[in-house]
């Protein structure tokens, strides 16, 4: 049996999991191919592309639609004919989705599943044409393969079979986070304390992201603000880049008790996660929460945050806490963590402990597991193959 997988581009943070699942499906005697793209305007400055010599490269044809929208038509190379199943990211964008989706209604294609959040959970127009499209084509395809938990949840309210849904459990691969942490020793500690001014009796919060609108930083600032008046030891280490850099350079510059670092990679990245005893981020969780759990600490946010579906990875009160609250609550549940140092503990375990679950070795079986199910699933339409 053969498949092939669509990505309109190759993400850097997705070629461990595809080694993988290369793996798992020769295993099964599966032929596992690879079709990937080339980013496009503003993606191509972010420099975060992969490489796998044996994907197969096409060239992408986009036509602008909006400033910052596109159509874009992927094209079926030899490499892909023949297969049996086609798995496709559930993007409104992507025209060929809709060619292969109308030959296999037709009878004469192969199967389709569609891999992806099933609608945009940071949309700021969540009652608009693009998302209702978009959950109108929930429907479509033989098989889905669900980023998380929230996902399988809406498949199963517009009506998709449950029998026919894999749950990834969407992750990256940790282990390199995990090393740089192993090697971040007590001297390396001890040198940063001394840069930061920082002693053992300081209670240190991290926020370590992308400095956007949706990460509600002005809640991160005000609640802060209350916390370290409540808790003169308290101190704030924000990491990463963003357009509100300037906002947030400007904040602690003027307080003492935090510190703006810029972005921070390898072990200078691990070693705040060592120093800290929170991870903070108010508003949009994705895949960030991961390094939370590898690191053993307990992430905190704000539940009506426009969250990706990674959120469902956060159970409040075991391996996190999900404030229900703005900038008040916020500050009194982060106050508490200060005073209830065994709350505190108790949350740290709850948070490593995740961390073996979601990881991308158990996406790829999953992911693996979903592509067996599905070639063997009988379906109402008749396919071919491509």
């Amino acid at each position: 049996m053969k498949v092939t997988i669509f990505q309109y581009r190759l993400f850097h943070y997705r070629v461990r999991l595809f080694e993988l699942m290369r793996e798992r499906c020769q295993a099964r005697g599966i032929e596992l191919v690879l079709v990937h793209g080339q980013p496009y305007r503003d993606e191509i400055r972010k420099r975060d592309t992969g490489e796998l010599s044996w994907a197969t490269p096409v060239r992408n044809r986009y036509f602008p639609i909006e400033e910052k929208k596109d159509l874009c038509w992927q094209p079926m190379p030899r490499a892909a004919r023949g297969s049996d199943l086609l798995v496709f990211m559930h993007e409104n964008r992507l025209l060929a989705n809709y060619w292969w989706m109308l030959r296999r209604a037709l009878g004469f294609g192969p199967k389709v599943a569609f891999w992806g959040h099933g609608r945009d959970f940071q949309s700021r127009a969540p009652n608009g044409l693009r998302a209702k499209w978009k959950s109108l084509t929930l429907s479509w395809p033989d098989w889905w393969f669900a980023y998380t938990s929230l996902t399988e949840t809406l498949l199963l309210d517009a009506g998709f079979d449950r029998e026919r849904i894999t749950v990834l459990d969407n992750a990256i691969d940790n282990q390199a986070f995990a090393a740089d942490l192993a090697a971040v020793d007590d001297a390396r500690l001890d040198a940063l304390r001394a840069v930061f001014g920082l002693s053992e009796a300081h209670f240190v919060a991290l926020y370590c992201g992308s400095l956007y609108q949706d990460k509600r930083l002005d809640v991160l600032f005000e609640a802060c603000e209350r916390v370290h008046r409540r808790h003169p030891a308290f101190r704030l280490l924000v990491a990463g880049d963003g357009a509100l850099r300037g906002q947030v350079e400007a904040f602690c510059a003027a307080r003492p008790w935090a510190r703006a670092l810029g972005v921070q990679y390898g072990v200078q990245k691990a070693a705040l996660f060592r120093l800290a005893r929170v991870s903070l981020c108010p508003g949009a969780i994705g895949l960030n929460i991961l390094d939370a759990f590898v690191a053993g600490i307990p992430l905190m946010t704000r539940r009506d945050a426009k969250h990706g579906p990674e959120i469902a990875f956060l159970r409040h009160g075991e391996n996190g806490l999900a404030c229900k609250g703005e900038t008040g609550d916020f500050a009194d549940q982060l106050a508490c963590l200060i005073e209830d140092r065994e709350w505190l503990r108790r949350l740290g375990d709850g948070s490593r402990g995740s961390a073996d679950h979601y990881s991308v070795d158990r996406m790829a079986e999953r992911f693996v597991a979903g592509l067996t199910a599905c070639l063997a699933a009988s379906g109402a339409r008749q396919g071919g193959r491509a």
